[in-house]
């Protein structure tokens, strides 16, 4: 056993830890889990440990089933809202088939794919996450009950959710997330807290790591809380806006930046934006992935829908963040219409590849749009060339079946079992009969 794996043994003997968690992604980005006694661990480590992978959503086929999963060290923590007997440690894990092969459909794995490949280009990703969430109150009623009234950066009496908030981020610093700001958002009950960035592994492993811990406090405090895209009509959904940027491998050089340009944005920036910004539409599939998602993705509410740049338009799909003097390093991209429904490897993939792409055909991005695209008319943005995202879940597929580089990013495996979860939730969808619908038609047709 090397070095590595007999520290994490003594590391969790002295966090007198008495199970761990071994984690993995399946392609829709839900976390599975197989618990162990703290005295499998070092056999675990040695040797991994089997699973069904035909239990786990685009995983395996009944009859290749056998595989098993690898604990990453590197990922150890301690999930501090257990204790005692039942204190528990969380490991991630990557999958792999019987010959000891990275299992190609496992979601960590492609975006560890994309990564090399950007590394290969002599390129280190790092990102950084805005997700936001709502808290609801756990009561019996027909329709979900805010847990506040406050407003966007309240301080008040009426953010109830203020000691939430703090306990949320006292409970991601203590599994080793830096947590740089929390707040209140726009909509009644909308919270939203973000993290340092990272290279783009450790950073989806943060964001898979927030969702259960948001879940895990607000539950503690007898509240809900959910990262549906819009669980409430008429108000500001929760987004994901994506902070992106590149490094020289030393991780020390920022490749985002250059000086003399007005946007402060290098040839490789621009060529990395261009590359999202042109499969932008089938990206959407990726980023934002469910029926919901298209329910915010639409003009107003400050969701972006039109394919467009710009660094004061907060409707441009991409904003470039104002640079301040002396942090060079944080020259950066936000890609704004992911949302925290996306499968975090999956979406981090896609991004990658996209602008990876733009930088290989050293494609140019168009003009800035700097005016409000939600004021446009359809002959506007046809004379300004901005396209519009997709409105559907069923559109934005048709548009992912379309773009072989996206397909080809998540692998046949991953691809073809994403697509086939995402058609069944869309069949699912247009089959229901909606109270819209009753209230609508019922007595005039």
């Amino acid at each position: 056993m090397d070095s590595a794996k007999k520290e994490l043994l003594e590391r969790a003997r002295a966090d007198g830890v008495a199970f761990i968690s071994l984690q993995l992604t399946d392609v829709v980005g839900a976390i599975k889990n197989i618990t162990i006694p703290l005295h499998q661990l070092a056999e675990t480590l040695e040797h991994g440990i089997w699973f069904d992978g035909s239990s786990i959503q685009g995983f395996a086929r009944i009859y290749e089933s056998d595989m098993f999963m690898m604990p990453d060290p590197s990922t150890y923590r301690v999930l501090p809202w257990t204790e005692g007997d039942h204190r528990l440690a969380r490991i991630i894990c990557d999958a792999y088939r019987p010959d000891s092969q990275p299992f190609e459909g496992d979601p960590r794995g492609v975006l560890r794919r994309v990564v090399k490949r950007a590394e290969a280009m002599g390129l280190r990703f790092f990102t950084s996450s805005e997700p936001e969430f709502f808290l609801f109150r756990q009561e019996n009623s027909a329709k979900p009950v805010p847990h506040d009234v406050a407003g966007y950066f309240d301080f008040s009496p009426r953010d109830l959710a203020s000691e939430v908030r703090q306990d949320i981020i006292l409970a991601l610093e203590q599994l080793g997330i830096d947590v740089e700001r929390g707040h209140h958002e726009v909509a009644t009950a909308q919270h939203e807290i973000n993290f340092r960035f990272s290279e783009a592994v450790a950073s989806a492993d943060n964001l898979m790591t927030f969702k259960y811990t948001v879940k895990a406090v607000a539950q503690a405090h007898d509240l809900y809380a959910t990262f549906m895209p819009k669980p409430l009509m008429g108000v500001n959904g929760s987004g994901m806006h994506t902070h992106q940027s590149m490094f020289d491998l030393e991780g020390e050089k920022n490749l985002f930046y250059d000086s003399n340009d007005e946007y402060h944005l290098s040839p490789l920036a621009y060529s990395y934006m261009a590359g999202q910004l042109e499969h932008a539409r089938a990206l959407a599939a990726i980023v934002a992935p469910t029926v919901n998602s298209y329910k915010r993705l639409v003009p107003g509410y400050e969701a972006p829908v039109y394919i467009c740049w710009g660094q004061i338009n907060r409707s441009a799909l991409i904003r470039i963040p104002r640079y301040s003097a002396g942090r060079e390093k944080s020259t950066r991209i936000e890609l704004r219409c992911p949302d925290p429904s996306s499968n975090p490897y999956l979406a981090l993939a896609a991004m990658l590849a996209a602008g990876l792409d733009g930088v290989e055909r050293k494609l140019q991005a168009p003009d800035p749009i700097e005016e409000s695209a939600y004021e446009f008319t359809e002959e506007d943005l046809w004379k300004s060339s901005i396209g519009v995202l997709p409105g559907s879940l069923d559109e934005a597929l048709r548009e992912l079946e379309r773009d072989q580089l996206l397909r080809d990013t998540l692998g046949e495996h991953a691809y073809r079992a994403f697509v086939r979860a995402k058609r069944r939730e869309w069949d699912e969808y247009r089959l229901q009969v909606t109270p819209w619908e009753w209230s609508r038609y019922f007595e005039v047709v």
